[in-house]
């Protein structure tokens, strides 16, 4: 239930405050989850975003297995499409398709996804305020009645109060930045929303592209939704000019520089480092703003979903408590349950990252020469397995990754604990220098044209 504190008005009259067991700031599929979680327990949740809903968010809207295993239940997924197909090529180059006869992911539009989520959460008890911009949170301080208290301090100079804060609001989070997140992977994204006529819309029906880039652990995709098309790029930070061309060149090469996109934006994606806090006494973070996504793919929404939940869980824990010894105890059970799970996720996804910007050549022969290494991917895609579990079970798996490790750290200086530097390798010849044709390059891309012969179905 709402609590009422007493506060001193100015004229000395008794005011009651209203005290909140949890407030999430943000209302992104992590805070979303978080506020489901923490309102289906029974406690009074307040939900603030700063934007009305639905709003556009940078994001390729790909749904894996692990996503779809956290919605709510009764949750009806507004898919675009259905993945049955991925077709993976190397800066444009080798292009190959690969099949599966049972989906592989779900495609979705991020507005009506989130504006979902957030519904479920209200139906759930959750409350929620938009246009509600968060400027920082205190617990300590004149605006703090008690030290169960913490108080969230908005724009236009309104304090609210909760025993417990989940920030939820984003990459760029105030409440991060009060926890003291620390950054280890920033990434730049390039995205566009490209309406395409019913003839090009059915070619890629189905199917997605995967584009290993031109710079050291960037990748191209397209992600069919109806009669429009994702399109976006992602590489370093610090690459902008190059990150630039290549969106600009993989558009082009892909027959598409004559439609003009509804939307053209930019994001910045960043990953947590292993020591990274999740907590700062009453205040936990999670999705974006704690630095959870996985670092090789860049991959979000399941992040989001899956610590989103913990922290819903793990808040309503920290409202009960009745002082700063029990509230850090669960805090710190928080910061273990993401750790045994997404942060293993992650220490493979960086060790991913690293061989891949070294060697995407060799990922890319793999995915599209080996079945055993598309199974895993489809496995992974489908929720079915994961990849830190498939390491750690798999010896094949893990011992292929351990001596790619070893190959990194004798011939580059560069270990499974940082990003890939140096010049990018390539298993095959390099094409000529000279663009492709729109025309030919469609055909790159398309599995009745593609270099090698259609791998097997994937049963």
């Amino acid at each position: 239930m709402v609590e009422a504190d007493l506060e001193v008005g100015a004229a000395g009259e008794a005011q009651q405050a209203e005290v909140w067991d949890v407030v999430v700031v943000g209302a992104g599929p992590a805070g979303a989850s978080a506020a489901y979680a923490a309102a289906v327990a029974g406690r009074r949740v307040l939900l603030l975003e700063k934007s009305e809903l639905p709003r556009y968010k940078t994001c390729g809207g790909g749904i894996i297995g692990p996503s779809r295993d956290c919605l709510p239940p009764g949750f009806e997924l507004p898919l675009q499409d259905r993945v049955h197909a991925v077709t993976f090529s190397l800066d444009g180059r080798f292009a190959r398709t690969r099949r599966s006869r049972k989906m592989l992911f779900g495609l979705i539009n991020r507005p009506e996804f989130d504006a979902q989520l957030v519904e479920h959460a209200q139906k759930a008890g959750a409350e929620l305020r938009t246009g509600a911009t968060v400027t920082r949170v205190e617990q300590h301080g004149p605006a703090v009645p008690d030290r169960r208290t913490v108080a969230v301090v908005l724009a236009d100079g309104e304090t609210v109060l909760a025993r417990a804060v989940i920030g939820a609001d984003g990459s760029a989070s105030r409440i991060g930045a009060h926890v003291g997140v620390k950054l280890g992977q920033v990434d730049l994204g390039l995205e566009a929303e490209i309406p395409v006529p019913p003839s090009v819309a059915e070619d890629w029906k189905g199917r997605v592209l995967i584009d290993w880039g031109p710079m050291p652990g960037s990748y191209g995709w397209v992600f069919p939704k109806g009669d429009t098309l994702t399109v976006g790029v992602i590489s370093a930070r610090g690459e902008g000019a190059a990150t630039k061309r290549y969106m600009e060149d993989f558009v082009a090469r892909l027959g598409l520089s004559g439609f003009e996109p509804t939307i053209s934006s930019g994001h910045l994606t960043r990953c947590r480092t292993d020591d990274s806090p999740l907590s700062r006494g009453r205040v936990l973070v999670c999705g974006d703003a704690a630095g959870l996504l996985e670092p090789w793919t860049r991959e979000g929404i399941s992040y989001a979903l899956r610590s989103g939940r913990l922290a819903g869980e793990w808040a309503v824990r920290v409202a009960e408590a009745n002082d700063a010894v029990d509230a850090r105890r669960q805090a710190l059970n928080y910061a273990f349950a993401i750790k045994a799970g997404l942060g293993v996720e992650m220490a493979v996804g960086r060790r991913m990252l690293a061989v891949f910007e070294r060697r995407p050549g060799l990922l890319h022969a793999t995915l599209t020469g080996l079945r055993p290494a598309w199974n895993a991917f489809a496995d992974i895609t489908r929720g079915s397995a994961t990849l830190g579990g498939m390491v750690r079970s798999n010896g094949m798996a893990r011992r292929a990754l351990e001596i790619l490790d070893k190959r990194m750290d004798t011939s580059t200086g560069v270990g499974p604990a940082g990003r890939g530097v140096g010049q990018r390798e390539r298993s095959a010849p390099e094409a000529s220098d000279s663009p492709a044709t729109s025309a030919s390059t469609e055909a790159s891309v398309s599995p009745e044209a593609s270099a090698s012969p259609e791998a097997p179905e994937v049963v």
